[in-house]
């Protein structure tokens, strides 16, 4: 896949779901829950414990079938070793120059997390793809409004407050695509091992969305 056919499909598909937890061999299940109820686009942090590895085998597992990325990235080597194990996104929560190089020089998706217009534009002008407006909670989805209007070329994707019933506002509000975490992603339903909820979950926000 290009970095141009990874913009697209993360334009297409509107949601990256960010994948935390504590037990790597329950990712297969949890990826298969997300997939099944219509979610594809796959977040896996870098909190994960092994997560290089986790990455490594989502890829061999899931291949085209989801598009899959790394978050949590805060530096240059991590970002190169993820894309290495076949992450087709690199997503930061802060904003680095080097990250971003570093990611640039693979030709690869990058959305590093901004707060500032000013920040959010210096990452534009670098070159990133995306800008994950982050933590877009204390934000609200006004400033969304607020910083498209002077600057409409950004592609922003807000992570933190966005859940399955607001999504739709968020997107009206001028993102690009949403990043979702234990809204969708639910910890205490993988403790529990209940796929079903992650399913269900996924489906409730496709929905929301229009993706269905």
């Amino acid at each position: 896949m290009t970095r141009e056919e990874t913009r697209q499909s993360i334009l297409e598909r509107k949601v990256l779901s960010v994948v935390r937890m504590k037990n790597p061999a329950q990712l297969i299940p949890v990826i298969n829950a997300l997939k099944e109820g219509g979610v594809t686009g796959i977040e896996l942090t870098m909190t994960i414990p092994n997560a290089i590895e986790a990455i490594r085998t989502a890829n061999e597992e899931f291949g085209d079938s989801i598009l899959l990325g790394v978050g949590s990235v805060i530096d240059p080597q991590t970002a190169l070793d993820a894309i290495d194990a076949g992450a087709k996104f690199v997503v930061s929560p802060i904003y680095k120059r080097d990250v971003v190089d570093a990611v640039l020089s693979k030709n690869i998706v990058v959305s590093p997390g901004c707060f500032s217009p000013t920040e959010i534009q210096t990452a534009y002008e670098q070159g990133a793809d995306f800008i994950k407006i982050f933590p877009a909670d204390n934000l609200g989805m006004s400033y969304i409004k607020s910083i498209k209007a002077p600057l409409p070329h950004l592609k922003v994707i807000p992570t933190g407050g966005v859940n399955l019933t607001n999504a739709i506002d968020w997107i009206n509000a001028g993102a690009s695509a949403v990043g979702l975490g234990s809204a969708l992603v639910d910890n205490k339903a993988i403790e529990n091992e209940d796929y079903a909820k992650l399913t269900e979950n996924a489906k409730k926000l496709c929905e929301n969305l229009g993706l269905n």
